[in-house]
């Protein structure tokens, strides 16, 4: 993804969210902004026994902001119960992708919780 011209991948995100201790797993998409081009934005599943909060939200965007800078900056966090996985346990990147950039999100029959796409639509548009 492009952000405010600086080029980086999705991955450098997930690695700096996963290493706070409360995210069990997470998955970031890049999502058109007027300004910079791109911004990141991260779906997150934390681990069992932590509960989503914006104290949270906000530990989470200093710590990708401690470890790759400020342009990487997330646009907005989801703290989430599920992403989107295939049976095999892939996450569906481009459902992600669908659902932030206000698209359909085409067929989800492969899909191992279907329903997932239908909650993460809901805490995006919150």
């Amino acid at each position: 993804m492009k952000v405010a011209g600086h080029r980086m991948s999705t991955a450098e995100v997930e690695n700096a969210l996963t290493q706070h201790p409360s995210v069990a797993e997470c998955a970031v998409v890049a999502a058109p902004h007027d300004i910079k081009g791109e911004v990141p934005v991260a779906f997150v599943v934390l681990r069992q026994g932590q509960t989503p909060s914006k104290d949270l939200e906000t530990e989470l965007t200093q710590q990708v902001v401690k470890s790759i800078g400020p342009t990487a900056k997330p646009g907005k966090i989801v703290l989430t119960d599920a992403l989107p996985k295939t049976r095999s346990g892939k996450i569906m990147r481009r459902i992600l992708k669908a659902i932030v950039k206000g698209e359909s999100v085409g067929d989800v029959t492969t899909l191992m919780n279907p329903e997932a796409v239908q909650d993460l639509k809901e805490k995006l548009e919150q």
